[in-house]
């Protein structure tokens, strides 16, 4: 994989674009686990612009401690921060006035669509009034639900606006300053809530397949997954509604099957069993070490019959429920996008469930936290800012 000038990616720690080492002028500071939803936005703008960057990986506080090296640089221990011909520059909207007046405009310049800007504002108010905050009863549930709807309609009145499927006429900034938040919504509200966004906005929907038609979105998406385990530490938590819609797209969302969960909307690539095969191989010994079973050579093992089925497509069994608690655990801390793509995660994550399926019913692996995720540690993987690949 060429880590440079290939497709975006996240496990890169140098783009190029084509351009020579000696002519990159700029750092991107942003989260180890490629979540962060405003780093997501810099990142997306700068692969973009094409504009070639170095990137140097910093741990969120919800996964462990900031490394002292960042906070010499940035005591606030913000992400993301830019370094831009030597000066440092940090929050996100600050940062891409910064690129735009150094590298020109995506599209229509900030200036120009703060409505847009406000409209996202206030989408993500909504949001967080109907997730991040406990209901006292169904009618105020349902009244945020409303709200939510409401503002959302809005945005699908933008989007109807324009001939195309974007903001503006062209994919612009304004689509930068919304993909991290409605991604973010689009999979909590299906796990949470039993809410399908894609459904509720049928112009929402083709921004969607119009931003998976874009190579460098599709190598910044997570997936619902990811998303619905990493947003209750950064948000203060995320309440479920109980209803049997919302049980059954959290059941989806944990236990698959995966490939019609509305997260990803685009056909699986040829490749990905072969791409999810080598970012395991790469990392096997860490993910092995930090499993929550320890015998080692269990985990070994069973991962070994995993990836065998993945790759062969039968179910290399196991017959040791040590085993299969290993497969699930590992399962329920994919991270997408920092180990793989969305698809090649799907691959995997079957995989490790047909195979744990094997050794009997009723194993899983600990709950994955709630309040933090220090079961996500970058230090126990060995993560390090170099300029390989990670």
């Amino acid at each position: 994989r060429d880590y440079e000038n290939g497709a975006t990616n996240a496990q890169s720690r140098l783009r190029l674009f084509g351009h020579t080492e000696e002519s990159v002028r700029v750092t991107l500071f942003r989260d180890n686990h490629a979540w962060c939803p405003y780093c997501q936005k810099v990142w997306l703008f700068m692969e973009e612009k094409r504009i070639p960057y170095r990137i140097a990986k910093v741990t969120m506080r919800c996964y462990g401690k900031k490394e002292p090296w960042y906070l010499a640089k940035v005591p606030s221990g913000m992400l993301p921060a830019l370094e831009l011909d030597g000066q440092m520059v940090t929050e996100s909207d600050d940062i891409l006035a910064a690129l735009e007046m150094t590298f020109g405009p995506l599209g229509a310049p900030m200036r120009s669509i703060m409505p847009l800007r406000r409209l996202e504002r206030q989408l993500f108010s909504a949001w967080c009034s109907w997730l991040c905050y406990p209901a006292r009863s169904v009618s105020e549930e349902e009244r945020n639900q409303r709200r939510f709807i409401e503002v959302l309609n809005m945005v699908d009145q933008a989007l109807e606006a324009t001939p195309g499927p974007f903001f503006l006429a062209e994919f612009s900034m304004a689509d930068v300053i919304f993909t991290p938040y409605v991604e973010r919504m689009l999979a909590s509200l299906f796990y949470y809530k039993g809410f399908n966004m894609k459904e509720a906005s049928p112009a929402m929907a083709r921004w969607f397949a119009a931003m998976e038609g874009r190579e460098a979105y599709r190598g910044t998406q997570s997936d619902a997954h990811t998303h619905c385990h990493d947003l209750p530490p950064q948000m203060g938590g995320c309440f479920e509604n109980g209803t049997e819609s919302q049980q059954r797209c959290k059941a989806a969302v944990d236990e698959g099957p995966w490939d019609d969960l509305l997260d990803c909307g685009y056909a699986e690539p040829k490749d990905v069993v072969e791409e999810a095969l080598a970012r395991v191989l790469k990392h096997r010994e860490a993910v092995v070490a930090a499993n929550c079973v320890q015998d080692k050579a269990k985990v070994d093992n069973a991962l070994r019959a995993a990836l065998s089925t993945m790759m062969s497509g039968e179910v290399c069994a196991i017959d040791d429920t040590d085993a299969a608690v290993a497969l699930h655990y590992l399962r329920d801390r994919i991270n997408v996008p920092r180990d793989m793509s969305v698809w090649a995660a799907r691959r995997f994550r079957e995989a490790l469930t047909r195979t744990a399926a094997t050794a009997g019913g009723g194993t899983q692996g600990p709950e994955i936290p709630f309040e933090h995720r220090y079961d996500q540690q970058p230090a126990q993987f060995g993560y390090h800012s170099s300029i390989t690949g990670a």
